[in-house]
């Protein structure tokens, strides 16, 4: 009997042992990934898109489907912008990260008391965009632009590259005529009082084919030297990176496993996509995402790395126009910092 008391009790004191071990393990672990407090919670993060879902965001909602923000302890939410943006919304804390397009940052950075929001990765390697217009329209070339009807969103900068675009090529930029319009649907608006609009090519551009509708389509990297910007890039409220490292990079870690991906896997890529928003259209995600997913890391060493000597040209230009309040600093703006491999 006293055989069996001693052997119960030290089997009840290795089951304690054993316990007190598992949970300090446990809890280690959620302390050094950063990502998980003491009850081994994931940690909410939020990231706002620029617009719908679209085949540029395709690497978030692989990332959330194939587990990978899971493995990182990590409770994403993707969130569609607000009226005033995804920018003002990261600024002001409502989400750590979100999306925009470094032409339409500028104003952010170079204000009198800039926006604590900054550049992290970049989604695609090179600009897509470009004008399009009816091939029957002729506007195979900037200095064609004279005499014709552009859709503006109305932003100075916007209108100043196209204006750089047309002088440059030898136009006179008075003779195009700014219609300040929306353009929601593509097709639709090439068929009214528009006869060229600014567009993505790996998405309305991608659409129009669809539509075997001929066009002219003029990159905006190729009509002026300086605008191969990026164009769209992840960005990050300053003081949330600054004050959780780990965290941010345990996010972009998932992110950009989420985008090389996307890269290698279109097909598969195109189903989660459509899988998260099935009021896609299908037809259109599919092709647009053959196209785009060659271009998420194109000739770049890895997803996500922003060229600091392009990145800076832009913003010369930008200085040089006169186009902010505050010159925007050489390196300013963003950081290769946390993202993997660079």
């Amino acid at each position: 009997m006293k055989i069996k008391k001693k052997l119960a009790f030290i089997l009840a004191v290795c089951m304690i042992l054993s316990f007190t071990a598992c949970s300090s393990d446990k809890k280690n672990t959620a302390d050094s990934s950063g990502t998980e407090n003491a009850a081994g919670e994931k940690k909410e993060i939020t990231i706002v898109l620029d617009w719908t879902p679209n085949t540029n965001h395709t690497g978030l909602y692989v990332a959330k489907e194939l587990g990978y923000f899971d493995e990182a302890g990590l409770n994403v939410n993707i969130i569609q912008p607000p009226e005033n943006g995804a920018t003002d919304l990261v600024a002001s804390g409502g989400a750590q990260f979100g999306i925009d397009f470094q032409e339409y940052l500028a104003p952010a950075f170079g204000a009198e008391n800039p926006l604590p929001v900054i550049a992290v990765a970049a989604i695609l390697q090179h600009n897509t965009s470009g004008i399009v217009s009816l091939k029957e329209k002729g506007i195979d070339n900037p200095v064609k632009l004279e005499g014709m009807r552009y859709a503006t969103w109305d932003i100075p900068i916007e209108q100043a590259i196209i204006e750089a675009s047309v002088t440059k090529n030898g136009g006179d930029f008075s003779k195009v005529s700014l219609i300040p319009a929306y353009v929601d649907d593509i097709v639709a608006a090439l068929n009214t009082d528009i006869d060229c609009v600014w567009i993505y090519y790996g998405w309305d551009g991608i659409k129009l084919e669809l539509e075997n509708i001929d066009t002219n389509f003029l990159y905006i990297k190729d009509m002026y030297g300086d605008f191969d910007f990026y164009s769209p890039v992840i960005i990050a409220n300053t003081d949330y990176i600054e004050n959780n490292p780990d965290e941010a990079k345990a996010f972009l870690n998932a992110v950009q496993k989420g985008y090389e991906y996307a890269a290698e896997h279109p097909k598969e890529a195109a189903d989660i996509l459509l899988k998260a928003v099935p009021e896609l259209d299908s037809s259109l995600v599919y092709a647009s995402q053959e196209y785009v997913s060659g271009q998420y890391i194109a000739d770049a060493a890895v997803w996500g790395i922003i060229d600091g000597s392009r990145w800076d040209a832009f913003y010369k230009w930008v200085n040089d126009n006169g186009l902010v309040e505050k010159e925007i600093e050489a390196g300013a703006g963003f950081t290769n910092e946390y993202l993997s491999g660079k």
